[in-house]
C-alpha cells in the first residue's frame, strides 16, 4: 500500500472506497488511486490516508465539457460520499490530455491537486474556514508567462501582474471560488488561475464550475486540517 506522502510525490491519490475494492480514474499522474485487497477493516483504517477529504471531477470523452463532481470523507474506516453527483461545467476545449496543459488554451488539466486559499467578490460565507481574499477591482491573477508573478493573485496597485491578467472583481463567476493549487511551480507556460468557482451556464477557460448553491455547499465542507485534494479526470471513477 503507498502512504499517501508518495502518492502525492508521484502525483498520485491513495482511494479506498472500502476493503477490496478499486477506485480508478484515467488521471495524468495518477496511475491508479489504489487497491486494497483480501484486507480487513482494521487493516484498512491502519492504513487511512492523511487526506480525508476527495472531490472527483471526471468527464466521458476529452471533448466534452461537461464532468460528474463528487465529494468523499474518509471515515477511519471507509471513503463515503458526501456530496453530488452533481453536474459542473469544465473547459470550453474539454481536458487537457496528460501533460498537455498550455498558457491560453481552455482545457482542464488532469491530476490531483490540493487547494490554495478561496476568494470570492462577496464576503466570505458563514462556515467557510479556508482563508478567504476578498476580490476587489484592482485585484488581479498573473497569467503572463514572461512574468515574475505568474499564476500569483496580485493588487496591481502595488505590482505589476504581467499582460492581459484575469480580473478578480468577476461577476457572477467569482462571487464564491477556490483557487485549486495547479502549477504551483509557477512554471512559465503550464497554465495558470485554475479554480472552483460560480457557474456562469457555460463552459469555462479551464476551471471548473457549479452553480452557486452547490460550489457554496462544497466550500463550507472543504477543510484545511483535512488536506482535502481534487482529482480531475478522463474516465470513471466510482466504487
Amino acid at each position: 500500500m503507498a502512504t499517501d506522502q508518495a502518492l502525492d510525490e508521484a502525483g498520485h491519490l491513495a482511494f479506498h472506497m472500502r476493503p477490496g475494492r478499486l477506485l480508478a480514474a484515467a488521471v495524468a499522474l495518477v496511475a491508479a488511486l489504489a487497491l486494497l485487497s483480501g484486507g480487513t477493516a482494521a487493516a484498512a483504517a491502519s492504513t487511512a490516508p492523511t487526506v480525508r477529504q476527495i472531490i472527483t471531477v471526471t468527464t466521458k470523452s476529452y471533448g466534452s465539457t461537461y464532468a460528474t463532481l463528487t465529494a468523499y470523507r474518509w471515515t477511519g474506516r471507509a471513503w463515503v460520499r458526501t456530496l453530488g453527483p452533481w453536474t459542473a461545467r469544465i473547459g470550453a476545449d474539454g481536458m487537457a490530455r496528460p501533460h498537455a496543459k498550455i498558457e491560453g488554451d481552455d482545457l482542464t488539466p488532469q491530476g490531483t491537486y490540493g487547494f490554495g486559499f478561496m476568494f470570492g467578490v462577496l464576503p466570505k460565507p458563514s462556515g467557510v474556514t479556508f482563508s478567504w481574499y476578498h476580490a476587489y477591482s484592482y485585484d488581479v491573477w498573473d497569467d503572463d508567462p514572461a512574468s515574475a508573478r505568474y499564476n500569483l493573485w496580485t493588487d496591481r496597485r502595488h505590482a505589476w501582474p504581467g499582460r492581459n491578467p484575469e480580473p478578480m472583481h468577476n461577476v457572477p463567476a467569482y462571487d464564491y471560488a477556490a483557487v485549486i493549487a495547479y502549477n504551483t511551480a509557477r512554471t512559465p507556460g503550464l497554465g495558470s488561475a485554475i479554480f472552483l468557482h460560480v457557474g456562469t451556464g457555460s463552459a469555462t477557460g479551464g476551471c471548473v464550475s457549479l452553480p452557486a448553491s452547490q460550489l457554496l455547499a462544497v466550500l463550507r465542507w472543504l477543510r484545511p486540517a483535512d488536506s482535502p485534494r481534487i482529482t480531475m479526470a478522463v474516465g470513471r471513477v466510482a466504487p
